[in-house]
This record gives C-alpha cells, sequence and structure tokens, in this order.
C-alpha cells in the first residue's frame, strides 16, 4: 500500500520541522530563539530536532535534497529577522506551500515512476547541496561578526549566491530523478527575453560603469560584484535565447 503525503495543515507541520532543524544545526540559533521565529514552544523546538515529533513521511521528504534547499532558504530569512519581530509566519507558509507543491503540483509524482538513473549523480548532487548550505551557514556566522554594513553586504551575496546554488542543484537532481536530462523554456517567448535584454542594458548604462570611479577596499568590490552580475544575466539571457527555445 502507498504511503499518504501529508495535505494541509500538515504541510505547515512538515516545514516547521525541517525549518527549526536547519535553524538550530545548521545555523546555530538557539532552541529559544527558533522558537520565537517559528511561533513555537522551545519544548516543540527541541522535539523536532530530536525527531519525536517527526514520523517516516515527515523523515522521508525532508531527506529530498530539493526540499532540504527550500527548509534552508526559509531558515536563513528568519534568522535575520531582528529580535521582537512578529514570528515568520509568512515564511513558514510560504516554504510548505512550496513543499507541498513538489509533491501534489503538475508533475509531482514523475519521480516515483522515473527510470533508473545513474545513483552517483544523484548522490553527487546531494552532496553539493549540503556543500552550499555549509558556505552559507559560514558566511551567516561572517556577517554577523562583521562590524559594518559593507562587509557584511559581502557575506550576505555569497550566502545568497550559495543558496540559490543550492535550489538550482536540487532542481536538477528532480528532473534527473524524473529521467529527464533536458528541457526547454515554457511560457515564455523569444521576445520576451529580448525585451529584458534591453531593459538589463539600459539599467547597466544608468551610472553602471561609473559606480566604481574612485572606489577602494570593500565598496569597490561591491560595485564590481555587480557589474559582474550583470554580465553573468547577460551570459544566461542569450544562452537561453540559443538553447531554451525549439530549433
Amino acid at each position: 500500500m502507498a504511503r499518504t503525503r501529508p495535505s494541509g495543515a500538515r504541510w505547515v507541520s512538515v516545514a516547521q520541522a525541517l525549518i527549526a532543524r536547519e535553524l538550530v544545526e545548521h545555523l546555530g540559533v538557539p532552541t529559544r530563539r527558533a522558537a520565537e521565529l517559528l511561533g513555537l514552544a522551545p519544548s516543540a523546538v527541541s522535539q523536532y530536532v530530536r525527531g519525536r515529533r517527526r514520523d517516516r513521511s515527515m523523515t522521508e521528504i525532508g531527506g529530498r535534497p530539493d526540499v532540504t534547499a527550500i527548509a534552508h532558504r526559509a531558515a536563513a530569512a528568519l534568522s535575520e529577522v531582528p529580535r521582537g519581530s512578529d514570528p515568520g509566519t509568512r515564511t513558514v507558509l510560504q516554504a510548505a506551500a512550496e513543499i507541498s507543491e513538489l509533491f501534489e503540483g503538475p508533475g509531482a509524482s514523475a519521480a516515483g515512476n522515473a527510470p533508473s538513473v545513474d545513483r552517483a549523480v544523484l548522490r553527487q548532487l546531494r552532496e553539493r547541496v549540503a556543500a552550499e548550505q555549509g558556505a552559507v551557514t559560514s558566511c551567516m556566522h561572517l556577517a554577523q561578526k562583521a562590524r559594518d554594513e559593507l562587509t557584511r553586504a559581502i557575506f550576505r551575496q555569497i550566502a545568497s549566491d550559495s543558496l540559490r546554488h543550492a535550489e538550482i542543484v536540487a532542481s536538477l537532481a528532480i528532473y534527473l530523478e524524473a529521467g529527464t536530462s533536458h528541457s526547454l523554456a515554457s511560457g515564455i517567448a523569444r521576445s520576451d527575453i529580448e525585451n529584458l535584454i534591453r531593459q538589463e542594458h539600459e539599467a547597466e548604462g544608468e551610472g553602471g560603469a561609473g559606480l566604481r570611479v574612485g572606489l577602494g577596499g570593500v565598496m569597490k568590490l561591491l560595485a564590481q560584484s555587480m557589474a559582474d552580475d550583470e554580465a553573468k544575466h547577460e551570459r544566461l539571457l542569450e544562452g537561453l535565447l540559443a538553447e531554451g527555445f525549439p530549433g
């Protein structure tokens, strides 16, 4: 008999459990603080971390790299919430919705009927997700140690990039598990990409190069990182035109 997946409010419990574990075990947030961020009792967070409130289905769901990436991103966002703010209910609900869509959305069951794939490749992808998440933890720690906003911005940018990399790798794993190794863009037209390229060029032209003039140290690094991002965006969009559409 096939095991039933959580539904409705149960997805929220799954998200709370996984985010609690990420906050405490991977981001080093104290249990009491994690409870405040999640709007839970400290005892509930402790039980989630120890696994006492996670049944078998929750454990299986949490073992997927794409689910772990969602939970880690939500935990990183919550860890930045100032003390005294409202619990991160919206962040938890968003994570719950994203996790449920992986299992209940269109094509979510494809992985269950997937053809055989190279398990070594999938293992490498999972290890990459874990490595990126480790980088996020280190960067968040260094951002907290930094004493000025510009230095913190550097580590936060690296953390953000690492989170995005983890999500990309997790998404690749989903497609590979479903037997797909080649995909095309959907829901957009070539004209959409061409318009976006023009907008990117306009944005870069409005003070982009001049922004770096006269800057030094950390300020120069941040300005250069913006220019590097713009160049990367152009490569991605040009590549999407070349590779992402039929023909």
